[in-house]
C-alpha cells in the first residue's frame, strides 16, 4: 500500500530519538514521495534529519504541558488536536508506545495507526502493535520490524544525522580558548572539486553524566581515566548538559589535584565543557573527536550515530536491548556483578558501575587506537 502523508511519533528521549533514525531512513526509501512529519519534544529535536528525509517537525512541549493545570492541559490537547487533524495524515506510526503518544495518535483522526511491539500504558488499544522477528532484540531492530511490515528493505543500519558544520565552528572557538588549536592538515578534495583544509584535533570526549544515578560511572574513575589519557599526550574534553556541571567540576578538580596539587585546572590537557555547549554543539564536539567514553547516556548514541570508536560502561541497563548498535567500533563493558541488567533506578547496594576499573577502559582505548594504525601519542 502507498502512503503519502505519514506521521512518526517519537518524542523522547535523546537516545530513543537517535535510535529511530535508521527507521526513518528506510521509511523514506520505501515512500520517496511521501510527506514525512516527526512529532517530538522540543528538547530532543536537535538531531532530527534534514530534508529530504523529514519534511516537517511538530512539537509537543512537555515542559510547558507539565506546568499547566487541568484546564490548561485540556486546552493544550485541544490545540494539538486541531493542529494534527489539519495535517490529514494517512498513516500514523507511534514508536513511543506510551499513554501520551497514544492520545496524540488518536487526536490525529487518522484511522491507520500502528506502533512497535512494546506498546505500553494502553497505547496498544489505540495503535496496532507490530511484532516482528526481532521483538526480543535491540530496540532499533524492533523499530525496523515496523518498517519491514510496511514493505521497507533493511540492508544496513544508517543514522542520517544533520549537518553540524556551523556548530563545529563554534566548538573550535571554545576549544581554542582553552589552548586546543586546530592543526592544519593536508588538503583534501570535496565533492565540488574544491580544496578543504583538514583540521586535526587530538582530543577524546568523556561524557560523565547519566539520567539515572545507578547508570553513573564514578567521578573518581573518570578522573583516573582522564589522567591516563593525558599522560599519553591526549587532550580530554569533558562534555554534558548544564545539569551535569557539578559533576564535570568534580572530575576536573580531582584531575588537577592529582596532577598539580591544586583544584585549579588552568588550561592544560583537560578541558571542561560540561554545561558550556548546546546540544548540537555537543554533537559537533563528538563528531570530530578521535574517541569517546561514557556510561549509558544520550551522548553515547550521538557517538554511535557518528560511528566513533568508543567504550561504554553498563551496569543496571542492558546493552543487548539499548546499547550502541550498528557498527563494530563500539565496546561495551558490562559490570561484572550478578545483578547487572537489573533496570533499577535506585539501589541500596549500588556497586556495579564502580566494579569496572578505569584501567580497563584505557586498555581498550589503546588497543583500538593502535589497531587503527595510529598510536596514542600526540
Amino acid at each position: 500500500m502507498t502512503y503519502t502523508n505519514i506521521l512518526v511519533i517519537k518524542m523522547s528521549s535523546l537516545g530513543d530519538v537517535i535510535h529511530t533514525l535508521p527507521f526513518v531512513a528506510v521509511l523514506r526509501k520505501r515512500f520517496p514521495k511521501a510527506r514525512i512529519t516527526w512529532l517530538v519534544h522540543p528538547q530532543f529535536a536537535a538531531f532530527l534529519p534534514d530534508k529530504p528525509l523529514v519534511d516537517q517537525v511538530l512539537y509537543f512541549d512537555k515542559v510547558k504541558f507539565n506546568k499547566l493545570g487541568r484546564a490548561g492541559k485540556y486546552q493544550y490537547f485541544q490545540e494539538m488536536r486541531a493542529q494534527l487533524r489539519a495535517q490529514h495524515f494517512d498513516l500514523v506510526i507511534d514508536l513511543q508506545g506510551l499513554f501520551k503518544s497514544a492520545v496524540l495518535a488518536y487526536l490525529t483522526g487518522c484511522p491507520n495507526r500502528i506502533g512497535y511491539c512494546e506498546m505500553r500504558e494502553g497505547s496498544g488499544l489505540v495503535s496496532k502493535a507490530v511484532t516482528g522477528a526481532h521483538a526480543r532484540d535491540h530496540v532499533i531492530e524492533r523499530y525496523l520490524d515496523v518498517a519491514r511490515y510496511l514493505g521497507c528493505t533493511v540492508d544496513s543500519i544508517d543514522f542520517p544525522m544533520p549537518d553540524l558544520s556551523a556548530e563545529w565552528e563554534q566548538v573550535q572557538e571554545k576549544l581554542a580558548a582553552y589552548g586546543l588549536e586546530p592543526q592544519t592538515g593536508k588538503n583534501s578534495t570535496n565533492s565540488t572539486g574544491s580544496k578543504d583544509k583538514v583540521s586535526a584535533l587530538n582530543y577524546v570526549v568523556i561524557a560523565p553524566g547519566a539520567r539515572w544515578v545507578t547508570k553513573t560511572y564514578p567521578a573518581r574513575h573518570f578522573a583516573k581515566l582522564a589522567r591516563l589519557l593525558m599522560a599519553e599526550g591526549t587532550h580530554v574534553v569533558l562534555a554534558g548538559s548544564k545539569d551535569e556541571t557539578e559533576l564535570g567540576t568534580e572530575i576536573a578538580g580531582q584531575v588537577a589535584m592529582a596532577r598539580y596539587g591544586s583544584r585549579d585546572t588552568g588550561s592544560g590537557m583537560l578541558i571542561n565543557l560540561v554545561g558550556q555547549t548546546s546540544l548540537r554543539e555537543l554533537g559537533a564536539l563528538i563528531e570530530h573527536c578521535k574517541f569517546y567514553f561514557s556510561a549509558d547516556t544520550g551522548p553515547l548514541f550521538i557517538a554511535t550515530a557518528f560511528k566513533k570508536p568508543l567504550v561504554a560502561v553498563y551496569g543496571p541497563t542492558r546493552p543487548e536491548r539499548t546499547g550502541p548498535y550498528g557498527f563494530d567500533g563500539a565496546t561495551v563493558l558490562v559490570a561484572p556483578v550478578p545483578c547487572a541488567g537489573c533496570l533499577q533506578k535506585q539501589c541500596d547496594h549500588w556497586e556495579c558501575m564502580a566494579a569496572v576499573p578505569p584501567e580497563q577502559l584505557f586498555a581498550v582505548y589503546k588497543e583500538k587506537m593502535e589497531g587503527a594504525g595510529h598510536g596514542t601519542q600526540s
